[in-house]
């Protein structure tokens, strides 16, 4: 992703070994130039850049932001918006973090209660909405043309009350808990012990993985203060081998690391003090 960019009086050239470097190298290009050079409208100006030589290369192999659909719905030609912010900065990787408490964002055959009534709404109680497989993968093919790799994320075992309210058997008791639009968390959970929970998270890692070429699918894992320890190594070792059936590596948040995890699976830390923070 490394390129060069010199600029003398004749002449702009942008050298690199890869497309995605002469993209990295026009992103530069186009920070050099003056702000009206992003204008929509025909501007008259003198489009002047400064002269120099610069030699730029990442010294992270991945560079992320997360956006948060799940508690707050963006549409596709939000998240489109998104993606053309972050490739100025050289940002490769967008986290999509696609169902919580408040809203499930993504489509999935077999299971349409997920998206026509847990997609439903948002924090504060406002219309929700959900992406169909054909919006989730105009939005891969869009960050892909942006040299940006989408990480999608399904929370799990807490932060499910979307599901849970989409689906009567996926809790413990057999009973659907209501919609929920606030802010708090810890006091959902998938049922650990019943089997219908790891069929429909096949389902669920199955679509992702067959909807994401990256080569990453995110399992949350954090404030699952409602599942037991023990519940959740339990959870954790059952659902780690369905990613890894589908050809994925698991990523998660930090308390991940708790259920002993193949060494290809990365914790991601989203705090540094105890486990009951809220991540921000």
């Amino acid at each position: 992703e490394g390129y060069q960019l010199t600029v003398n009086h004749g002449s702009v050239v942008i050298r690199a070994n890869t497309a995605a470097g002469l993209f990295a190298g026009t992103q530069t290009l186009r920070q050099l130039l003056p702000a009206q050079v992003e204008s929509r409208h025909r501007t008259n100006a003198k489009w002047i850049v400064p002269g120099g030589r610069i030699v730029d290369y990442p010294r992270f192999a991945q560079r992320g932001a997360m956006l948060d659909v799940a508690r707050h719905f963006f549409s596709v030609a939000e998240v489109e918006r998104y993606i053309d912010q972050l490739s100025q900065y050289k940002i490769n990787t967008l986290h999509l973090h696609l169902a919580d408490d408040q809203g499930w964002r993504i489509e999935i055959p077999g299971w349409p209660r997920l998206t026509s009534y847990g997609g439903s709404t948002e924090v504060g109680g406002t219309p929700g909405g959900y992406y169909t497989d054909r919006d989730y993968q105009e939005l891969v093919a869009y960050a892909r043309k942006k040299f940006i790799t989408i990480i999608p994320e399904i929370d799990m075992p807490g932060h499910t009350n979307a599901a849970l309210a989409s689906y009567a058997e996926l809790n413990c008791d057999g009973v659907a808990p209501p919609l929920y639009t606030g802010t708090d968390v810890g006091f959902s959970s998938f049922c650990v012990n019943k089997e219908i929970t790891y069929k429909f998270l096949d389902d669920v890692i199955g679509t992702l993985a067959r909807l994401t070429p990256g080569e990453y699918l995110h399992i949350g894992g954090d404030e699952a203060h409602s599942t037991s320890p023990a519940d959740y190594v339990t959870f954790m070792n059952r659902v780690l081998p369905i990613v890894a059936k589908y050809h994925k590596k698991a990523t998660g948040w930090h308390e991940i690391a708790k259920a002993n995890p193949p060494a290809s699976t990365v914790p991601q830390y989203w705090g540094l003090e105890a486990e009951d923070a809220g991540r921000g």
